[in-house]
């Protein structure tokens, strides 16, 4: 620990620093540890169990993998064929994604966590979104929170020390490499420290803060995970297709995914209107009882929003569309488990009712059963039990639902070390990293946390880079991060609440133009009203005590990715973009296909005490082809060449 030049805070030094406990951070931790020793890294957390690994899942949260199913021949190759085919994703990713794919499962496995097999050792697989091959596995609703429990003990057992309860809001630079952090903790607040600032110097900055949970208002993101992609961007990180995120039916109150099991056991959408009138809704918006029932099926596998899930061989899609319409309408939506649809209440569970697909995957899956509820306790009884451990009896009452975010599929630029191009140093990864394209394989997102942060450890290993000296530069930095303490007004500053409220609103503004389905005119309006927030902020806003401080640090974050995200939609929208992925844009017709062999790259810079945005578009780089002679491969590895040509993400100068 040192102090200098009268800096309020204690600066701390360590060769590598992960600022993150989900399950991509636990697990650059662990990497880390094991390969150069516990006390070469450092883990710096808002709180251990704060985070997306650990609070959101689904009826059997997925985990993608190569698959290893006796009757599935599958290959590396082929794996990142399928991601490089959801367009608008860089190849050597998705080759790093697939061949990282299977050391990243059995690591876990050898963790403890309880993926399923069969008597003979079989790890066996089902199919998700976007994936031909049946790769997908699960232990249950919660299977990242199984896997960041299983990490987090490994992490303790090395010896990993741990800093919790710090709010990250800058990253410092020194020379154009990221070279720490600085924070706030409530334990560090004093007399001379009103803030509680902490720094930390860094040789590398593992970036894990998962997605940008702040930025929408209908969201499956636990209220506890906070926005972190501001606080690299602004040091200078580029982003990578900030237009993708996921969308999907969620349930309201407890946020949680309704995907797989809830969708396939068939319960009945209900809206109330205001004077307390019920109806089913879905055979209205589909056309007829049938087609309702099979796109409601569909959704169990198709879960995400996609426009070309609308109108054509699957219409799984409209089945969002029509929830949207109603809640806009003024109408809450629910899913009623103790009821059937019409049609089976009238004609029974058959076949011609439901139709052929739907029937036979509920008689294998023997959960034939007489009401909705019935038949997803007989199917999963762990997603009935989720919601019952949550106090909500799916039995008894009736679960309200809307159309929610879930994912972001950009993030922040990477290369296949998961090193920022225009930031080296710093290592973003799981869902803050801008792996994915305009698609991903449903629980692709649970595969990267372990093979990007896998290979940033490798790489942060084999250069060792200690922590930079504490110059008159990095002072400088540190001094002007230290400003924020004027925002604190004991007399004058807003209480805690009404920063929530402020974001909330801003979130619900967010989520009418440029969610799932995006206005052009709104998107140009709301990027407007964020960039002169953004500008004003630091005059505007000031905070009455620290937790008011450190939600104001955490709507700042948010103010300034929405700010990217914006300018990414709207030059999406400016280059012709039409609706793709997960979501819409008014005033188009059909699905883009022009834009999938680019991936939009986002930097922010401020000019004149502006900050603004540029965006670009440039080509995917395509698959690499290996050169996989056992030798070369031998020598290369023991010479460390194999991490000298990783620069191919870096963007032109």
């Amino acid at each position: 620990m040192k102090m200098r030049g009268g800096f309020p805070c204690p600066i701390l030094s360590v060769p590598a620093l992960v600022v993150g406990s989900g399950a991509a951070g636990l697990n650059a931790a662990l990497s880390l540890a094991r390969s150069r020793g516990a006390d070469s890294v450092l883990l710096v957390t808002e709180g251990m169990n704060m985070g997306t690994s650990r609070n959101t899942g689904s009826d059997k949260q997925t985990y993608y993998k190569q698959a290893t199913g006796t009757d599935t021949a599958d290959s590396p190759r082929a794996m990142a064929e399928d991601y490089f085919a959801c367009g608008a994703m860089h190849g050597d990713l998705a080759l790093t994604e697939a061949l990282g794919s299977l050391r990243g499962f059995f690591r876990l496995v050898s963790l403890g966590v309880p993926f399923p097999a069969d008597r003979w050792g079989e790890y066996t697989g089902y199919r998700t979104d976007h994936d031909p091959h049946r790769r997908a596995t699960s232990c249950g609703p919660l299977t990242s929170k199984k896997m960041t429990e299983a990490l987090e003990g490994a992490v303790r057992r090395e010896g990993v020390p741990i800093l919790d309860g710090v709010r990250v809001y800058r990253v410092l630079t020194d020379g154009g490499r990221a070279a720490g952090i600085v924070g706030v903790s409530e334990a560090k607040v004093s007399a001379d420290n009103p803030a509680g600032l902490i720094a930390v110097l860094a040789g590398a900055v593992v970036w894990a803060t998962g997605g940008p949970s702040s930025v929408y208002a209908a969201s499956v993101y636990p209220e506890s995970q906070t926005c972190g992609l501001g606080a690299p961007l602004l040091a200078g990180a580029s982003a990578s297709n900030l237009t993708e995120s996921q969308y999907g039916i969620a349930s309201a109150a407890f946020r949680w995914n309704l995907s797989g099991s809830y969708q396939q056991i068939l319960p009945r959408y209900v809206s109330l209107s205001l004077d307390g009138t019920a109806r089913e809704f879905l055979p209205a918006a589909l056309g007829d009882e049938k087609t309702a029932l099979v796109s409601q099926f569909q959704k169990g596998y198709e879960w995400p929003f996609d426009p070309s899930k609308i109108g054509g061989a699957s219409r799984s899609s409209e089945v969002d569309i029509a929830v949207f319409r109603e809640i806009r309408a003024g109408r809450r939506v629910f899913l009623d488990f103790r009821a059937n649809p019409g049609l089976i209440e009238r004609e029974g569970l058959t076949p011609d009712t439901v139709g052929e697909e739907a029937y036979e995957y509920l008689a294998k899956s023997r959960a034939l059963g007489n009401t909705p509820v019935e038949r997803l306790r007989q199917m999963n009884e762990k997603a009935y039990a989720l919601y019952l451990s949550h106090g909500i009896d799916l039995e008894t009452e009736p679960l309200e639902i809307h159309v929610a975010a879930q994912h972001l599929n950009g993030g922040l630029s990477c290369d296949a070390w998961y090193e920022s191009p225009t930031l080296r140093g710093l290592y973003p990864v799981g869902e803050c990293g801008g792996v994915f394209g305009i698609r991903r394989p449903g629980g692709s997102a649970l595969n990267s946390t372990q093979v990007g942060s896998a290979r940033a450890a490798e790489k942060i290993a084999h250069e060792n880079r200690p922590a930079p000296a504490l110059d008159d530069t990095l002072l400088g930095e540190l001094a002007d991060a230290a400003e924020i303490a004027s925002l604190l007004d004991s007399e004058n500053g807003d209480a805690i609440e009404a920063i929530l409220e402020d974001r909330h609103r801003a979130g619900l503004r967010h989520d009418a133009s440029a969610a799932f389905l995006r206005s052009p005119d709104g998107v140009k309006a709301l990027l407007r009203e964020t960039a002169e927030s953004v500008d004003r902020f630091p005059d505007r806003r000031r905070a009455k005590d620290f937790c008011a401080l450190r939600e104001l640090l955490v709507t700042y974050d948010t103010l300034v990715t929405r700010l990217a995200m914006l300018s990414a939609i709207d030059a999406y929208i400016g280059d012709g973009g039409k609706s793709r992925g997960s979501f819409l844009i008014e005033g188009t017709d059909g699905i883009d296909t022009a834009h999938a062999a680019s991936v939009l790259e986002t930097a922010l810079t401020r000019t004149d005490g502006h900050l603004t945005a540029q965006n670009r578009f440039v080509p995917v780089r395509p698959i690499p082809e290996s050169d996989n002679w056992f030798e070369t491969i031998y020598n290369e590895y023991d010479t460390g060449a194999r991490f000298a040509d990783m620069t191919a993400g870096t963007p032109e100068s």
